[in-house]
């Protein structure tokens, strides 16, 4: 019988993680449905295809694995599924500084983007860090090319800037003390993008982060899709590991996200949070709870106590390249963003960190999870502090 593809059927596939869909000769492809699989990177390949063979297991390896799943401290393995990423054709770096530099390492090791650009004012840091990174390919053998310099024209063509210039913290500050300064840091960022690149996808990593994000929206004039905040990613990386260290698990036992803004008002979401699958009360007090939730807050404020001059710079550079994962299609499923919302958990006209679906043209959707009311209302504190700041 004939099927009519639509494309209720291509979103049906990205929900299931699959990334590619089987047209058989007989089915009839909607042109919506071309163009939602175009967005979300998933491939229509023509069938019937070939069926794996099915894996026969003896009844005594089959027995054993069955008491093996009755046992209370069984954990279901992660599947491993594979995915075609794709690359870039240039990822600019607005800032070569630690996090940028780090971000510039990573990418160039993942093999993500043909062409490296790498911007600072600082005289000869870029082009330096560039030139080192171009070295190091003779023994990696990335296939990347760096390039660097102080002129922002370098964000020419590229389809990806990552702004982290700016002023860094100082221990005794907070975020919110960087807005006067480095607004003008990414005014003169978001113009140089708006003119040289019109097509790319910013992911903004500059403090105080919300707002800096606000304010690249102004400055480019693109759409909520392709200004992207990076704060949700590390907060919950931060979360996981107190959360990991306060039980003795390893950080890959633990699922937990944190949503609302980058500082003091962020909301870790206590009520999702598992350790190997189970509540967080199965495993810690509401004491380790409280203090996991607080480290995850202050987290960054230690780093900039201890190092005295700077903040941290290799993890946030590792949650810049999980949003650039997603991006291109590496790794799926929703992870924490600050976008712009229009509705979504009952909020317009302000910047906040919330689960989110990305794709090859940057935010594909906003996912709403069910929230306890403390964690709405965390929400929305974080938000109305973020309007106050802001003057909004």
């Amino acid at each position: 019988m004939s099927r009519i593809v639509g494309s209720e059927h291509i979103e049906d596939a990205r929900k299931h993680s699959r990334i590619v869909f089987e047209v058989l000769p007989s089915d009839i492809v909607t042109d919506l449905a071309r163009e939602t699989a175009a967005r979300l990177g998933i491939k229509l390949v023509e069938g019937p295809l070939e069926k794996p063979a099915v894996v026969r297991t003896d009844g005594r390896t089959a027995m054993r694995r069955g008491l093996f799943r009755r046992s209370p401290k069984w954990v279901a393995p992660r599947a491993i599924v594979k995915r075609t990423a794709r690359r870039f054709s240039k990822i600019a770096l607005v800032g070569a500084g630690g996090v940028g530099g780090n971000i510039a390492h990573l990418a160039a090791i993942a093999d993500m983007a043909e062409e490296i650009s790498l911007i600072d004012i600082a005289p000869g840091m870029a082009e330096a860090l560039a030139l080192d990174l171009n070295h190091a390919s003779g023994i990696t053998g990335v296939k990347a090319r760096c390039v660097g310099g102080e002129d922002l024209t370098l964000v020419a063509g590229a389809d990806l800037v990552v702004v982290t210039a700016g002023r860094a913290r100082s221990p005794g500050m907070t975020r919110a003390d960087l807005i006067d300064v480095n607004t003008r840091v990414i005014h003169s960022a978001g113009e140089a993008i708006k003119t040289s690149a019109p097509d790319a996808i910013v992911i903004v990593v500059t403090n105080p982060l919300d707002e800096m994000t606000v304010e690249m929206l102004r400055a480019t004039g693109f759409p909520r899709e392709r200004v992207l905040g990076m704060a949700g990613t590390l907060d919950s990386s931060r979360f996981r590991n107190a959360l990991a260290m306060a039980a003795g698990v390893t950080p890959d036992d633990v699922s937990a996200i944190t949503l609302g803004s980058h500082g003091d008002e962020m909301a870790p979401i206590t009520s999702l949070a598992r350790i190997k699958g189970r509540r967080l009360e199965r495993f810690l007090s509401d004491e380790q709870i409280s203090g996991c939730v607080q480290d995850a807050i202050t987290g960054g404020g230690q780093v900039v106590a201890i190092k005295k001059s700077g903040s941290a710079t290799i993890a946030p550079a590792h949650s810049s390249v999980e949003l650039m994962d997603h991006i291109r299609g590496a790794k799926v499923g929703p992870v924490p963003v600050s976008v712009m919302l229009q509705g979504e958990y009952g909020m317009s006209g302000v910047v906040l960190g919330v689960p989110a679906h990305l794709g090859a043209t940057g935010l594909v959707s906003v996912e709403e999870i069910r929230l306890t009311p403390d964690e709405t209302n965390a929400l929305h504190s974080a938000a109305e502090a973020i309007r106050t700041r802001l003057g909004l």
